[in-house]
């Protein structure tokens, strides 16, 4: 079977996040979305909630599943028997980060990571931005799945 993780803080799951599952999905017999735990951040939505977001939005994928995890994320690939890591790339920043984490995970344990460009529309897309926005009254009903649309305006007090 051939198993990929998609990791992420997810905080909230966006258009973007959403994109790089489906594209996966076809590509792998079973995807991973593995919500990270960062003790040290504070989020807006908790663990629970975003893995509840997350559950929903990638259920009509089928070979989705939603965990969560704390520590080094190759580790988990090892228990878990997933030979790969596959990561969303929005620009070149990312590339420049994310290709570093690659080669460190690839050299600790052998695990691969695939990068997988985002659309075009979606390149500018950051759950850290959406929230900003919102949070000032901005529309970003467009940038979000409907269900984590709503959950995010009921978590911000906007009745929009």
């Amino acid at each position: 079977m051939r198993r990929a993780v998609c990791p992420g803080s997810y905080d909230p799951p966006t258009n973007g996040h959403l994109d790089i599952l489906e594209r996966t999905s076809g590509l792998f017999d079973e995807v991973v979305v593995a919500v990270l735990i960062n003790k040290s951040k504070q989020g807006l939505f908790t663990v629970d909630e975003r893995m509840e977001m997350l559950r929903e939005i990638s259920a009509p994928l089928g070979n989705v599943r939603v965990d969560s995890w704390h520590g080094l994320l190759v580790h988990y690939c090892q228990q878990h028997g997933i030979q790969a890591i596959v990561k969303g790339l929005r620009a070149i920043g990312d590339f420049d980060y994310e290709l570093q984490m690659a080669q460190m995970n690839q050299q600790l344990t052998g695990v691969e990571t695939l990068f997988m460009p985002t659309k075009p529309p979606n390149s500018f897309l950051s759950s850290s931005l959406i929230k900003e926005v919102a949070t000032f009254g901005g529309d970003v009903s467009h940038l979000l799945p409907e269900p984590v649309h709503k959950r995010l305006i009921q978590r911000l007090g906007r009745g929009d």
